[in-house]
């Protein structure tokens, strides 16, 4: 039973159901880690396993860019035959609008191929170097995905564009064009599961470049869309290798490190995405192909619009039957309907301008005064236009009109708990949080935990003095942070003469600090989700998450700078994602606690936005100009490398680097929201400023308590 299947509601015997492709597409949109990708295993198991093997890698990518070169030169074609018909504007809008689930997300597959866990490792450097290209980091609109929404702005096809998961609603859309990118985006929220299929995935897409069906819009509109940007092929910067390139020597690099297993994985992505990019580029065509007759793009209409047209026209005959029900009929079978109304006194074959349906009737004083929209208008009158003058002529037999095939997806009941039940702590959640999939239970356990440690940060704030201004400055967070800024560095110049600790304080210090250090970044781990990191704000946010990863340069890397120092120091640990790891039995428990916060709050970053906007400004500003250069002299004093204390006090500062951006970001967030909601936020802000060393005492801890437990009965 092939796992994409004409839409159903009815449940199968086997456990299974239908869910609509469009709907799968609009979910898996959804940035904050659900079970929902787990109930469609068995659809994506089957997919893949059906895709065969690809040819050999070094073969495969040569095969697809020659498929799609054709391909291009096929559909430029189609387009060169609609201009001589005068049509060429129907095929422009269809071919957009048929490139959108795809294009909306170029790039997004790679999402969350980047984890706390894996941070370290050459090849998530190189994909995370990809996927920054794709989102255009540090610019706001600038992603593979914001080109293709430009391109749908000019020719005005946009209205359900943004956020993505809003084009589901479009039924302009074929529900054929969302089959791939819905896949694809399911696989993205599997990591640990499809990493080698997303990568061969990634690379046949890269080597197809330029959706076919966008050839012919490219030559009408060659000065109108970024179409570097939307070709996934192409680099985004001058001077940068191609896109494909870098596909493929990622692709190497991983079946490198994982042997024949992972070359078979990374193959079977690819062949999957060839064969659905075959698939989709054929149904394109049929369908752009048939609007070329008028009549497909009437049909289409009468289908949309009959159900609800049948409600009003229960008293108008059209030859001897009521209105009604050759509407009722025309929601699945328009052709009989169009031929009598063809015939009647509402159109006049070949003149539109002298029909009553698109003239009395749709006038300021007519009976239909804004029933349609103007692009519906042009479908009917397009459709009148072409009609024959000669009755004769309109009654031969048409032949089957296209109809792209309603899809959906074989869906099967979650997996059983893998974990076996909620974590007893924050020792044994870190492992699991360093996942980017978690089971319920550790979703959960994420959730009330997050809940706790924020109740703990709001104990007693109204009775104490924090850091941040009880309202927002009217002129933004920048003077603020010169003044935090100063403050730092009085408090540095008044403890110079402090004593150093001494060596063993100093180690011991950095050891414990490394469960926290090495997941550098992860209260933004969420913000690397492509409807994130392209927006006003979030970009400032993922510019961050970036750089403490050192923007792809292993040297630059936070966490194997951090490395590098332990190992001065004596201290060899295991792979941060490693069982080992957080049983190192050197580390305390409480080392633990403020990691597992960072790991749970990143995994919901539209949930605790607010939280994890004042918990940024608060960790960017933490050490600039103060605890660094403390850190600095002590390290300097044992002779040990300064490098990572360095690094952040200059990447950190409040002038163009981190806490700038920290401030940036949450003046942009607030300036966002309507004034009645500021207030509001702002507490929320704070509350997450303040949550970077919250109040331990008991009654604080105390509050944490009961939080979990009114969340638990929420969760």
């Amino acid at each position: 039973m092939p796992p994409s299947t004409p839409c159903s509601d009815r449940a199968e015997h086997d456990g299974t159901a239908a869910l609509p492709v469009r709907t799968v597409f609009a979910r898996v949109c959804e940035p904050e880690d659900t079970p929902f990708a787990d109930t469609l295993r068995s659809a994506l198991a089957g997919e893949l396993d059906g895709a065969g093997n690809a040819d050999a890698l070094g073969g495969g990518p040569a095969a697809v860019t020659a498929w799609a070169d054709a391909q291009r030169d096929r559909f430029a074609a189609l387009f060169a035959e609609a201009g001589r018909e005068g049509c060429e504007d129907v095929l422009v809008r269809r071919a957009v609008l048929a490139c959108a689930p795809l294009a909306l997300v170029s790039g997004a597959w790679l999402q969350w191929l980047s984890e706390p866990g894996n941070a370290e490792e050459p090849v998530t450097l190189r994909l995370l170097a990809q996927f920054a290209s794709d989102v255009g980091a540090g610019h706001p609109g600038a992603s593979r995905g914001d080109a293709h929404l430009a391109l749908m702005r000019h020719v005005r096809v946009a209205a359900h564009a943004r956020p993505a998961a809003a084009l589901a609603r479009d039924r302009r859309v074929a529900d054929t064009s969302f089959h791939l990118p819905a896949l694809a985006l399911t696989m993205s929220r599997r990591p640990g599961r499809y990493r080698g299929e997303i990568i061969g995935l990634d690379l046949c897409l890269r080597a197809a470049g330029l959706p076919p069906p966008l050839a012919g819009v490219r030559e009408l509109f060659p000065d109108v869309a970024d179409w570097a940007a939307l070709d996934p092929g192409r680099a985004r910067t001058p001077g940068r290798p191609p896109a494909v390139d870098d596909a493929r020597e990622i692709a190497a690099a991983f079946t490198d490190a994982t042997g024949p297993a992972g070359a078979a994985s990374v193959e079977r992505g690819f062949a999957w995405a060839f064969a659905a990019l075959r698939r989709w580029a054929e149904e394109a065509y049929r369908e752009l192909d048939a609007a070329r007759d008028p009549a497909f793009e009437m049909a289409e209409l009468m289908r949309a619009r009959a159900r609800e047209a049948s409600a009003y026209h229960d008293r108008f005959v059209l030859r001897g039957r009521p209105l009604k029900e050759w509407l009722t009929e025309a929601r699945t079978d328009p052709e009989p309907f169009l031929a009598a109304l063809a015939g009647s006194r509402l159109v006049r074959p070949g003149r539109s301008g002298a029909s009553r349906l698109t003239g009395e009737l749709v006038s300021e004083n007519g009976r239909m005064f804004r029933v349609f929209p103007d692009e519906d208008l042009a479908v009917i009158r397009r459709w009148i236009d072409a009609l024959p003058t000669e009755p004769a002529e309109r009654a031969r037999p048409r032949p089957a009109a296209y109809r792209p095939p309603t899809l959906a997806l074989r869906t099967a009941p979650a997996a059983p708990d893998e974990d076996g039940g909620a974590p007893a702590g924050p020792r044994e959640a870190y492992p699991r949080l360093l996942r980017r999939t978690l089971t319920p239970a550790t979703r959960h356990y994420a959730l009330r935990y997050v809940e706790g440690w924020l109740a703990r940060s709001r104990y007693g704030m109204g009775r104490t003095d924090p850091p941040l201004p009880a309202a927002p400055p009217a002129d933004g967070l920048r003077p603020w942070l010169l003044d935090q800024h100063d403050l730092h560095n009085s408090e540095f110049q008044e403890g110079t003469d402090a004593p150093l600790p001494d060596r063993a304080s100093l180690i011991d210090s950095t050891l414990q600090l490394a469960p926290l250090t090495l997941i550098d970044g992860a209260w933004l781990a969420g913000h690397t989700d492509y409807q994130l990191a392209a927006t006003e704000r979030g970009q400032f946010l993922f510019a961050t998450y970036w750089d403490e990863l050192g923007n792809g340069e292993p040297e630059l890397n936070h966490p194997l700078i951090y490395r590098a120092v332990l190992r001065e120091m004596g201290v060899d640990l295991p792979p941060t994602r490693s069982p080992e790891f957080a049983a190192w039995p050197a580390f305390r428990d409480r080392s633990f606690e403020l990691p597992v916060y960072w790991l749970a709050i990143g995994r919901f970053p539209r949930t605790y936005e607010p939280e994890i906007l004042g918990l940024n400004l608060a960790m960017e500003l933490s050490g600039v100009g103060g605890s660094y250069r403390r850190a600095r002299q002590a390290l300097a004093h044992h002779g040990f490398s300064t490098m990572f204390v360095d690094v952040h006090n200059t990447i950190d500062n409040v002038a163009t680097g981190h806490s700038a951006w920290a401030a940036d970001a949450v003046d942009s967030y607030l300036t966002q929201l309507p004034p009645t909601a500021r207030a509001d936020a702002w507490d929320r802000i704070r509350t997450g400023y303040r949550s970077l060393n919250p109040p331990s005492g008991l009654r604080a801890r105390n509050a944490a308590r009961r939080a979990r437990v009114e969340a638990s009965a929420h969760v």
